[in-house]
């Protein structure tokens, strides 16, 4: 499984970073960046896309 953020549509809220702090991560131009795109580690990439309020996030295997 693949990460992909459109950083375009990004608003920067943080929801992914607080589900999935192994991949996510907001810097400091208040958007999200990937840490790891591979997967996360014991978190739910999954939740994050689904709960991502933007759809900037994507998964693809």
């Amino acid at each position: 499984m693949r990460i992909i953020i459109n950083e375009e549509l990004c608003t920067g809220c943080g929801v992914c970073e607080s589900l999935c702090p192994d991949a996510f991560q907001i810097q400091d131009d208040e958007k999200a960046h990937l840490i790891d795109a591979e997967g996360c580690n014991g978190c739910d990439c999954q939740e994050a896309m689904d709960s991502c309020p933007a759809s900037a996030i994507s998964l693809q295997e």
